[in-house]
């Protein structure tokens, strides 16, 4: 069996991560803002040894060849078809992990295509109706005060040019390590996928909430951290009530918001766990 190594859609060409046993069972990782699929980097090797092979795509807006013009072209639906058209290149359905702006895009594919999703890991956020929620009924709001930030056009593009500045400040202070940081500004700013990144954000007002609140059905679970500075817990504790499958929390002290790369072990565990009890 060969390797994906490029998926088009639209013609857009997106860049594929295929690791791990060529006869293992699928496993799709979604990563999140601002990172590219190499955020899988610690866990994939994990979960490789249990035998499974791993697809780790860089996303719309972070493939060289997949970033259009526009703030409709990263319409949360146009995200799912995505991941959609990844799914059933590989020949579905699948194992779904996603964590951040992927955990979000992975509620809405579980919800909308359980016949193509197995078993669900959402990392660090919870369902976007819990989520939407907790915007209004908890401190999630005043956490979330950058989404704001980032619908004005070019200030962050401006900013991240700063080295040492600002944006690299402010992922400091939410638990990244200098070698993060520094990923971020060759893997994001220097490579052009900064706009498109911000994209996801900037086309929320042109979602209008489609296809992000359905009713999952599907085995999930969510895995959160405490040192999260992004997402707070009422959110999580909600989350519960959006999931006819079944479900499972897991809680990790401690832990910033990149748990992909700062607890590899524990996520892994976790994921493992969802996979053999489908």
């Amino acid at each position: 069996m060969s390797r994906l190594t490029s998926l088009t859609r639209d013609g857009l060409v997106f860049d594929v991560r295929d690791d791990g046993p060529e006869d293992g069972t699928p496993i799709v990782l979604l990563h999140g803002f601002p990172e590219r699929g190499t955020s899988w980097r610690h866990v994939a090797p994990l979960l490789h040894a249990q035998g499974l092979r791993t697809y780790a795509p860089d996303q719309r807006g972070y493939s060289e060849g997949a970033r259009p013009a526009g703030r409709a072209a990263y319409a949360v639906p146009e995200l799912v078809a995505d991941v959609v058209a990844l799914i059933e290149e590989i020949g579905g359905p699948v194992h779904l992990v996603g964590h951040d702006w992927g955990s979000m895009v992975g509620w809405a594919t579980a919800a909308r295509h359980p016949e193509l999703v197995r078993s669900w890991t959402a990392v660090s956020v919870p369902h976007p109706r819990a989520f939407t929620n907790a915007m209004r009924t908890s401190r999630q709001g005043l956490h979330s005060w950058y989404m704001g930030l980032f619908q004005v056009p070019l200030v962050m593009e401006t900013l991240a040019k700063w080295a040492g500045g600002p944006v690299d400040q402010a992922l400091r202070a939410s638990g990244m390590t200098a070698e993060e940081v520094a990923r971020f500004r060759t893997e994001i700013v220097d490579s052009g996928a900064l706009p498109g990144a911000l994209g996801w954000y900037r086309a929320l007002p042109l979602s209008g909430g489609k296809g992000m609140g359905g009713r999952v059905a599907v085995p999930t679970t969510l895995v959160w951290s405490t040192r999260d500075t992004a997402i707070v817990r009422a959110g999580v504790d909600a989350t519960e009530e959006y999931v006819d499958g079944d479900y499972r929390l897991v809680v990790l002290e401690g832990v910033s918001h990149w748990i992909p790369t700062h607890a590899p072990d524990e996520l892994a565990a976790a994921i493992l766990e969802r996979v053999a009890g489908t």
